[in-house]
């Protein structure tokens, strides 16, 4: 009875979170168009975390990342994003937020035995640098409520994972420009301006783009490949 308690509890618990990040996306009207379609067609996978930035949560992110991956339907046009959520962690800064989010990638990376995805780099000084999990590329968007960024001022410290096939079919299909375009200009509107570390893949590394923080130019990413 006591396991089918905490069960329903930490379903209860999922839920409620899931509807405060509908509000957050939907209900407050996100600049980012992608994330108002993916919450309002339900094309996602959110997973709550007991802890974050640690070896524990690193080998259970892998497995549902990898899980993910492996049900994704590459043949589709339809986008499905993965969050997690680690509602326990309390965030005073963002530094402290960035600090924690690559640590929490680099116990990923350590816990991943796939090879690093070959379409990018794994170098994070590189501009062509994306981060390869389960041999797969992914843009990860750093979210939390101290963030200096509206639309990264998410209700919990959230890690979102967006496969990189997706850029690439949005441009495949001559949409990306379009789409980039219309979320900066909603950017725009919520904030005044867009973030500064914004910019397309190839022209920097989209390293800097992670944790959501303005980084100066002589920021240098603490992420190192074993690989």
């Amino acid at each position: 009875m006591k396991a089918t308690a905490n069960s329903n509890q930490k379903k209860y618990i999922s839920e409620s979170i899931e509807e405060e990040f509908k509000e957050f996306i939907i209900d407050k009207n996100h600049p980012c168009i992608m994330a108002n379609t993916v919450f309002s067609m339900n094309d996602y996978e959110l997973h709550v975390h007991d802890g974050f930035s640690t070896k524990t949560t690193a080998a259970n992110l892998l497995e549902q990342l990898k899980m993910y991956v492996d049900n994704y339907d590459f043949s589709d046009n339809k986008f499905k994003t993965f969050i997690a959520v680690f509602p326990d962690a309390e965030i005073v800064s963002e530094v402290e937020f960035e600090n924690l989010l690559w640590r929490q990638l680099q116990f990923i990376h350590e816990k991943d035995t796939e090879a690093w995805d070959p379409r990018v780099s794994k170098n994070p000084e590189d501009s062509n640098f994306s981060f390869s999990i389960g041999g797969r590329a992914f843009y990860v968007v750093g979210m939390h409520p101290k963030s200096s960024r509206m639309a990264r001022r998410a209700p919990y410290p959230t890690l979102v994972f967006n496969l990189h096939w997706q850029f690439e079919k949005l441009r495949e299909m001559g949409a990306y420009q379009k789409v980039r375009d219309k979320i900066r200009e909603r950017d725009t509107a919520l904030q005044g301006n867009i973030n500064p570390v914004l910019e397309d893949f190839g022209q920097s590394s989209e390293a800097r783009q992670y944790s959501g923080r303005s980084v100066g130019k002589a920021w240098k990413c603490p992420f190192h490949s074993q690989k």
